[in-house]
Formats: structure tokens, sequence, C-alpha cells
């Protein structure tokens, strides 16, 4: 069976870095908010070409305390995709406020600027535009509606390590940038990790309050906080990764390319990246109306496959509250009825590249037929 993605092969390529990283950490016996964590967000702040980075627990605190550091709450709404991994929704959820979807651009995945307009309303205060799979949503006219509207830009970039738009590596086009580095993320860590990145030092300086209780010196507490901050082993694994990262994106944007290229004339929906953006491939995720059928004759070819995601958002039971039925957001239901994502990762090798090739022709002609 090709895997979908090996984490044990892609982490052992490192395991002298990481054990070094980790034997460091032991020996420091410092284990939360040591100098491992500060190390780690000036060479991440670096890397995204942003001025700070925050390191969180998780994906999820990262939006959540964004949000919160805006003073987002009860009453406020926030715009969101109507495509995307629920976190999105939830941090929203998670302060109070009330998420507004907008549907994906026709030929992809990502947030169709021309539709945030007419959701904004006198309670909208923040768009979240997601890059999703690795693409970055297109910012440009997002950000130019959040200036004419006064709203705040809040980026989640759980999936784009490394992407660029316009030249500028995603890190800090808008107020505040999200990351998770759950371990299968292009940069992913040993457990569970986030970070927020920014140019704002007011903004900065909230952040590193509310993920430490609340406080910027011990037993001072300024605002009523949270417990999240990135672990010192965390840090140190991520640390050790981080310099790996681009060669790691260069290997996938040549997997995608070679994808994209065999199955160009293949009946599937293949990933189209827009212009001025360079993507980092989390995902491959190509379409088809018999989704289901495909995975499960490609699992017969021997070759895992992932679909993100099966339940939008809006039909989750989660969600069920906002009264958004079946039909209300096609666009976004038209891809979790068809998306699949093929398998995908740092270490895929050139051989299991090319029978994932041979495997979906394989089971599209037999669908065929």
């Amino acid at each position: 069976m090709i895997p979908f993605l090996d984490l044990k092969q892609v982490n052992g390529r490192h395991a002298e870095a990481i054990h070094e990283a980790v034997e460091r950490v032991l020996a420091s016996g410092w284990y939360i908010l040591g100098s491992e964590l500060p190390r780690f967000e000036q060479a991440f702040a670096a890397f995204c070409e942003a001025r700070h980075a925050i390191g969180v627990a998780n994906g999820l605190d990262a939006l959540t305390l964004s949000l919160r550091a805006l003073g987002i709450g009860p009453g406020d709404e926030v715009i969101v995709p109507s495509h995307t991994f629920v976190a999105t929704w939830l941090a929203v959820s998670h302060v109070g406020a009330t998420p507004v979807p907008v549907e994906p651009v026709a030929d992809g995945f990502n947030i169709d600027p021309a539709r945030i307009e007419t959701a904004i309303t006198p309670r909208t205060k923040v768009i979240i535009p997601v890059h999703l799979y690795g693409e970055p949503a297109d910012l440009e006219p997002i950000l130019d509606v959040a200036r004419r509207h006064r709203l705040r830009v809040v980026e989640d970039a759980a999936q784009a390590h490394g992407a660029r738009y316009r030249g500028r590596r995603i890190g800090a086009h808008g107020d505040l940038v999200c990351w998770s580095f759950y371990p299968g993320k292009n940069l992913g860590a040993l457990g569970d990790g986030g970070a927020v990145t920014t140019d704002d030092a007011e903004l900065a300086e909230r952040l590193h309050a509310l993920r430490n209780y609340g406080s910027r010196m011990k037993y001072h507490h300024e605002v009523i906080g949270f417990n999240s901050r990135l672990d010192e082993l965390q840090a140190a694994v991520l640390g050790a990764k981080l310099p790996f990262l681009d060669d790691d994106n260069a290997h996938r944007s040549r997997i995608a390319a070679q994808y994209t290229a065999a199955l160009a004339n293949a009946p599937l929906e293949l990933p189209t990246i827009g212009s001025h953006r360079d993507a980092v491939w989390h995902l491959y995720v190509v379409r088809h109306p018999q989704r289901d059928e495909l995975a499960a004759r490609l699992r017969d070819l021997g070759v895992a496959t992932m679909i993100h995601y099966p339940v939008a958002p809006h039909l989750q039971p989660a969600y069920a509250a906002l009264g958004l039925q079946r039909g209300s957001l096609p666009l976004a239901e038209a891809r979790q009825d068809q998306v699949l994502s093929l398998p995908m990762g740092p270490t895929q090798s050139a051989d299991e590249t090319a029978r994932v090739i041979s495997a979906v022709r394989e089971a599209l002609r037999a669908m065929a037929s």
C-alpha cells in the first residue's frame, strides 16, 4: 500500500537533529517558556517575513486567541469560508461571535473575494481567508474590501507553511496569521502546536499575555487569559525541522507537477493555482462525481487516499442552530461530495508517484467501462 503520508519516514530523516534538540531540552530542565520557544519564534517569524511570531498550543488556539486579541465577541460576525476544516468556524464560536460563510471560487477551493462584500453587515468585524490545501487565497481584493469596510483580516495559514502571494511569504499580509504544527502539516511537530505571526507589535504583546494566563509578568494578570504555550520540546523539534521546509515544499511541488501533467487528459478535475500565488501543496485534491467509488478502487489497487473534508461545516450537527440546510451553500456541498486527496509528502518516491498515477488511470478506465 502506498501511504497517504508516512510520518515515520518524514521525521526519521531528521532523527539526529530531533534527538539533539530533545536532549538539549532535557538537559536544560526547563520545559515551558524557556529558551527554545523564543529561538524558534524568531526563526519562524524570519521565515514568514513577519516581525513577530507567538507560539501557542495548537492551530485552533492560534485562531481563537487572535480573535480575542482583536476584541471579537458576542454580537460580532466573522466571515469564514464555507469550504474549510471546521476549526476555522470553531474559533469564531469559541469567542461568542457568529460565523458567516462565503462560498469558494467556482474553479477552486479558496474563498471567493467577489462574494465577500455582499456578506458584510454592520456586525461584521473580521474576515478569515483560509489558504486551503497550501494555496494562498487571493489576498489583494480581500484586503481591499477589509480596508474599505474597516475590517480586520485574520489569515488561517494552517496548511500554507512557506507559500507566497505576489512574491511575499504568507505571514503578515493581514493583521494576524494563524498556523498549525499538527504532525501532518508541511512543518509538523511531534504533537500539537501552533503559532501566530504579525507585523503589529501591539497585537503581538496582547497575544503573549493571552497565551499565558493573561500575564506577561509572573502572577500579574492583565486580562482573562488562557493556558496555550508552545512547549519547549515542540519548539525545539520545529526549530530542527524548519531549515528543511523549503526543500520539502519543492519536492511536493514536483509531485504536484507530475500528477498534473500525467492526469491532464483524465476524466478528473485537477487542482489549479491562481495567478501570483506559489502553493506549497500540503494536499493535492482532485474532484470526481463518483469520488467514493474512485477512492475504493484506488484502495484496492494499493493507493491510500483521504477526503478533505466529507461534511461541510454548515452541515455539521455543531452548527445546526445556524439553520443552514443542505442546498444553502451549493459550492461547498459539491466539494464535500467530490474531493479526494491523493498521496502527497516530502518522502514520496518517484516510483510511488508513478504508481499512484498508474492506479488513478486504471481506476478511471474501469469506472468508464
